[in-house]
């Protein structure tokens, strides 16, 4: 079923698709893994093994009484040889459990697929998986599914857009797992006692709306639709989605399960489906390998902990000297500092450039262009807010609304003075907490 979409302001990133046309390729087990007990948004888990371990797939290594967290499992079978720390693409630093692989991917025999009557069943099922938000965000998914107020969101909508350059991960995930798609949205649609589900699709992976509705039809599921969108950035951040599919306006602070809806990641839909078959937690993470700086860019699946140069060499090495890697995507990705810094559960995406295409252009004075203004989603000042930034004054900061901001980065993108505006936003948000948190 075709629905007209509601449009706000979008860019054309370009869309550098390369490898919508390549099948997931599965990555050998590496030798050894490194596996982050920060795998979330919250607190970070403690880890429940020691040096000199050994391990199984799937076992639980890391957790925490703390609230907003999901635990952590192991990608591989082998010994721990190690309890290290290391620096972060945010700057901190991580608690790493180290695992030596034994080569045999054996089978933690504790491993069985949940049993789910209810509700509370089903939520506690997703915290275990070790399931967060895969598009990015690593919200803890558990919690998103239990919103304080059931009886008032009806609609659950899958984020399929996939709308940041180069990233194609979530498209194959779409045309090889479809079905897992389908049986993970109608499990929560069961458990939360929704009405029904939209997958937001942008129109450029048409093969993947055209599969939906074939499927859709040949099942006879008539409370699930695909919901074609502009292919253009950024169409799939979760308030412009919620827009688009439902014309409500979510601003800064406002939870979708305020607006009626929940919004989740195709790829954690597509996990939830096959987890609830076979009880294996989120070990692995199918990604897209892309940047002129890769000999073989690829869709792979790889054991979460995988250190990036393994990922690399998989894809056949460096074809030119690397510049900048990104975990992520370009417009809202981030930079790292060491190939030697492993996957996480919400990387979609491992971007190397050369020289070349990481080249950035030497930034310009302010020409009051109004670029960024009308490419904002939400018709934000971005401008303003690097002017108020700089002379430090919270109270302009706030009323031109710099928390609406959600870093997606277009201002910076149509700048032609090439100003660090999406940072600078980030830096007044920043600015906008630490003063609320002083009490000023």
């Amino acid at each position: 079923m075709f629905f007209k979409s509601r449009h706000l302001n979008s860019i054309n990133a370009g869309h550098h698709k390369h490898t919508a046309g390549c099948a997931t390729e599965i990555m050998p087990v590496p030798a050894t893994v490194r596996i982050s007990m920060s795998q979330n948004i919250g607190a970070p888990c403690k880890p429940l093994v020691k040096k000199g371990d050994t391990v199984l797939v799937g076992q639980k290594i890391g957790d925490t009484d703390a609230f907003l967290h999901v635990p952590v499992h192991a990608s591989v079978s082998g010994k721990v040889t190690g309890i290290e720390t290391q620096r972060n693409a945010m700057g901190g630093m991580d608690t790493m459990v180290v695992i030596e692989s034994d080569g045999q991917q054996t089978m933690d025999p504790e491993i069985k697929p949940p049993v789910v009557t209810n509700h509370k069943e089903f939520v506690e099922a997703v915290k275990e998986s070790g399931l967060v938000g895969l598009g990015g965000a690593s919200f803890p998914t558990w919690l998103k599914f239990n919103p304080k107020d059931m009886n008032s969101v009806k609609t659950l909508i899958i984020n399929g857009a996939e709308c940041e350059p180069f990233i194609t991960s979530d498209h194959r995930t779409m045309l090889e797992d479809a079905q897992n798609v389908i049986d993970g949205a109608l499990a929560v649609m069961k458990y939360l006692e929704l009405d029904e589900c939209y997958i937001g699709i942008e129109d450029n992976k048409q093969d993947a709306i055209d599969n939906f509705d074939m499927m859709f039809s040949q099942q006879g599921i008539n409370n699930m639709y695909t919901f074609p969108l502009k292919a253009s950035y950024p169409k799939g951040a979760e308030r412009v989605l919620i827009y688009e599919v439902l014309g409500k306006v979510c601003d800064a602070g406002v939870l979708p399960a305020d607006l009626g809806c929940i919004v989740s990641n195709v790829t954690s839909i597509a996990f939830l489906g096959q987890y609830l078959k076979d009880g294996i937690p989120l070990i692995s993470k199918r990604m897209t390998v892309d940047g002129d700086s890769v000999a073989e860019p690829k869709n792979i699946v790889a054991p979460i902990g995988t250190e990036i140069h393994d990922v690399v060499e998989f894809c056949g090495g460096y074809r030119k000297p690397p510049k900048k890697i990104l975990m992520g995507g370009p417009m809202m990705g981030r930079a790292i500092f060491s190939d030697r810094m492993p996957i996480v559960k919400n990387n979609n995406a491992i971007l190397v450039f050369s020289r070349e295409q990481a080249w950035i252009p030497e930034e310009t004075a302010c020409i009051n262009c109004g670029r960024c203004h009308q490419a904002c989603p939400f018709e934000l000042l971005p401008t303003g807010f690097a002017d108020a930034y700089e002379a430090g004054n919270v109270e302009r900061l706030n009323d031109l609304k710099v928390m609406q901001c959600m870093e997606c980065g277009s201002c910076s993108f149509v700048c032609p003075a090439h100003r660090p505006l999406a940072f600078m936003n980030k830096l007044g948000k920043a600015m906008v907490r630490e003063a609320s948190t002083n009490g000023k």
